[in-house]
């Protein structure tokens, strides 16, 4: 019994075969690193932007999609990819120089669609509705870091937006028919447990239409490893991840399509938590858990609406 609505199911319903992600970076920054927001970025963002490792450096769009490619074909017999701009702001720049970009990465072979990360304070109308001509010509996500419900953590962290800075950029896209997939981090400095499960009913409100959950990662030469190493930031264990993850996937509505339930860190620049870098078995655990639980996502907010029902009638 598949507990939660996985985003490898869907690709299968909508290609009928293997698809893999390749990861892009396209050489963009972010307007919390060149001075517009900030100049530091987020306390867990290193140098290198968010996810970058295992992407072919100083290459254009198209060879690196060849070159991962190759590997994914390999390593998975993919038959289809999607191009994920993933690191740093994917829409931080003229709208002329995106669809450049976008459009490069959608003529490579076998390239069905694109998925692009980006920030929700760089989305202008001009943008938006650029995106939106994508959304309907090919598969298509965006990807917007929310990373917290809670507005003094998004301050704690460094994030230079705030929720409603979120909320907006998602109506914008629901106005115009463009999926959103929303970045949230638990084990973030200063969350209380409630806190956390918060951000499942936010993102239920706000009407996102996916959801990749990340844990906390402490990685080499950001301002998070030094608090880290000072003793002033304790990280998850498995076991209270593990249970996190599935008390939010219990709230989460069961029509949010779940991308990720724990990210990847490099494993060169990665601190802590070590435990993370064994992926699959943490994979297996939230499995187990939800078995042992008989419960699935969206079961608590499933659980409501019957009560509410109830008492209604």
């Amino acid at each position: 019994m598949q507990r939660y609505n996985a985003f490898s199911e869907e690709l299968k319903k909508v290609f009928g075969c293997r698809v893999q992600r390749l990861s892009v970076d396209a050489g963009f920054t972010c307007p919390n690193r060149d001075g517009s927001v900030g100049t530091h970025g987020c306390i867990f963002c290193g140098g290198k932007g968010s996810g970058s490792f295992g992407i072919l450096q100083g290459a254009g769009v198209a060879e690196q999609l060849e070159h991962a490619k190759e590997v994914m074909v390999r390593k998975y017999k993919a038959a289809r990819f999607l191009a994920y701009f993933q690191s740093y702001s994917n829409t931080y720049a003229p709208v002329e120089h995106l669809k450049r970009l976008y459009d490069e990465a959608l003529a490579v072979p076998d390239v069905v669609g694109l998925i692009i990360g980006t920030r929700p304070d760089c989305l202008p109308e001009a943008t938006l509705d650029l995106l939106a001509g994508y959304a309907k010509r090919c598969y298509f996500w965006l990807e917007l870091g929310l990373q917290s419900a809670q507005d003094r953590t998004l301050a704690e962290i460094g994030r230079g937006h705030d929720i409603a800075s979120f909320s907006a950029a998602v109506a914008g896209c629901r106005a115009r028919n463009i999926r959103v997939c929303a970045h949230i981090i638990l084990g973030l400095p200063g969350e209380s447990r409630e806190e956390m499960l918060a951000g499942a009913e936010f993102l239920n409100e706000a009407g996102v239409d996916g959801v990749k959950i990340h844990l906390l990662h402490v990685m080499r030469g950001t301002p998070l490893a030094s608090r880290y190493q000072e003793g002033k930031l304790r990280v998850l264990d498995r076991d209270e991840y593990v249970g996190l993850v599935c008390d939010f996937l219990e709230r989460l509505h069961p029509g949010i399509v779940v991308h990720r339930l724990t990210g990847d860190g490099n494993r060169e620049d990665l601190i802590a938590p070590l435990w993370s870098l064994q992926k699959f078995e943490v994979l297996n655990c939230i499995d187990g858990e939800l078995d042992r639980r008989g419960t699935r996502q969206g079961g608590k907010t499933e659980k409501r609406l019957e009560t509410v029902l109830c008492s209604t009638f």
